[in-house]
């Protein structure tokens, strides 16, 4: 097979979750049926594209299958009275808060174009959010155990996470992603036990760097970090 390392970039801006979902299911349907057609093909010809795609949404609560609905502490009356919707997906992981001021990012890839190891992958986005927070000052890390980024994760006492990651991977293409609180209401976190941590805090870069940022700025280091992490070229 030939690897290719071509990936396609798109910024969707301010999309409704369930859109974007359709959107994402659409272009991951796509990329499997093509990997399923080219088993018939010469080794030259099986080439599928790769995505990378960037989005914020209106306040959406999202449950991966492994999450637990209790995680979600807001009833309907609650969840409009937050103006929030509530979707259950099919994305590992537990229950998380996306919105306006995080950068949510969907890597459509196919992995046999890279490397066929979803812990590998896991923990390659974790590294690009980490190079882009130690690019600010800010000293970022993992916690044992869990997946995403964490500050001061070595101590219980402070340990927050800034960015959360849930996945799905078929015949090694990938959908879903990480959320990136940037310049997040973090009092949306409040609704929620975060990935089912009831004992650690969630931050941003906002909160930590204690001004507004430029969330395209961050948008173009992040993007940065994970085309070099990942050997991608732009196309």
């Amino acid at each position: 097979m030939v690897k290719n390392k071509k990936v396609a970039f798109a910024d969707w801006g301010l999309l409704d979750y369930q859109q974007a979902w359709d959107k994402q299911e659409e272009i991951f349907a796509q990329t499997v049926a093509l990997k399923v057609a080219n088993r018939n093909h010469p080794d030259d010809e099986k080439i599928t594209p790769n995505y990378l795609i960037f989005v914020q949404h209106p306040h959406v609560y999202t449950l991966g299958k492994s999450g637990k609905a209790d995680n979600l502490l807001l009833d309907e009356a609650g969840l409009q009275t937050a103006n929030a919707q509530y979707h259950k997906i099919n994305r590992g992981g537990d229950i998380t808060y996306h919105g306006p001021g995080q950068i949510v990012g969907y890597p459509i890839l196919d992995l046999d174009n890279f490397f066929t190891d979803i812990h590998l992958y896991l923990r390659t986005l974790e590294e690009a959010v980490i190079l882009t927070l130690r690019d600010y000052g800010i000293t970022a890390g993992r916690l044992t155990g869990s997946t995403g980024v964490w500050l001061d994760a070595e101590n219980a006492n402070k340990a927050r996470k800034i960015c959360a990651l849930g996945v799905r991977c078929s015949r090694w293409v990938t959908m879903h992603g990480f959320a990136f609180n940037v310049n997040t209401d973090l009092s949306y976190f409040n609704n929620i036990i975060p990935c089912g941590i009831d004992d650690k805090a969630v931050t941003s870069l906002q909160q930590e760097l204690r001004h507004l940022l430029d969330i395209e700025e961050v948008k173009a280091i992040l993007k940065g970090h994970i085309m070099v992490l990942f050997g991608m070229e732009e196309g």
